[in-house]
C-alpha cells in the first residue's frame, strides 16, 4: 500500500510541480531545492 501511495504522489508531482532536472542544483534557491528533494524522495520511494 505504501508503494501505491508514492506512485500516486509521483504522478501528481509530474503534472503539478515544475521540472528542475535541467538546472544546476547549486544555482537553485532554497524553495526550488526543497521541491527537487521532495520529488527525488517520492520517486525513490515509488521505485523500491
Amino acid at each position: 500500500m505504501k508503494k501505491s501511495i508514492f506512485r500516486l504522489l509521483n504522478k501528481i508531482n509530474q503534472v503539478a510541480l515544475p521540472k528542475l532536472s535541467q538546472k544546476d542544483p547549486a544555482t537553485l534557491n532554497k524553495w526550488q531545492q526543497a521541491i527537487l528533494a521532495y520529488r527525488y524522495y517520492v520517486l525513490t520511494q515509488s521505485l523500491d
